[in-house]
């Protein structure tokens, strides 16, 4: 049984995920933070858009670049920086990919072998939290996909 994914506005520009997972916060932020990780469970597979290319160096000041599609003709890719590299208990990254991205904020916190993560979103303004809807929907699944990922990672140790 997986855990439920919850999905706040808090403000007219804030948007936060909850979720549990059922493994200790030094290998979700391994899952959040190793590129070859990060391939297996980023892309909702319901979309049919894989995650094609994922390049990070993730330290302050580091870069990402995420590129979907099937193809390098028909890709779109999702870049930024990180602004905060704690390991394994905090992140921040700027999204870059246009001028109302946020800043993303994602916090792993242990309790007793399972980590509560915390993704906090903060827009430019309530029009571009708006127009990011699509991250609200495709949560949920991506969050399904990385249980799966720990659990097969787990079953691996």
């Amino acid at each position: 049984m997986t855990n439920p994914t919850t999905i706040e506005r808090t403000s007219g520009r804030e948007l936060v995920v909850t979720r549990i997972f059922n493994a200790p916060a030094r290998i979700v932020f391994e899952a959040w933070t190793r590129p070859e990780l990060m391939k297996r469970w980023w892309a909702p597979k319901s979309i049919g858009v894989p995650l094609r290319s994922c390049e990070m160096d993730v330290r302050v000041g580091g870069t990402y670049r995420l590129e979907f599609g099937h193809d390098g003709s028909e890709s779109m890719a999702f870049v930024g920086r990180y602004l905060d590299v704690q390991p394994p208990s905090r992140l921040v990254w700027t999204n870059e990919e246009g001028e109302d991205g946020p800043v993303t904020t994602v916090t792993f916190e242990e309790r007793d072998g399972r980590t509560l993560l915390t993704v906090h979103e903060l827009y430019p303004s309530k029009e571009a939290l708006d127009a990011g809807h699509g991250a609200e929907e495709g949560m949920p699944e991506q969050f399904e996909q990385l249980d799966a990922l720990l659990a097969a990672l787990a079953a691996s140790v």
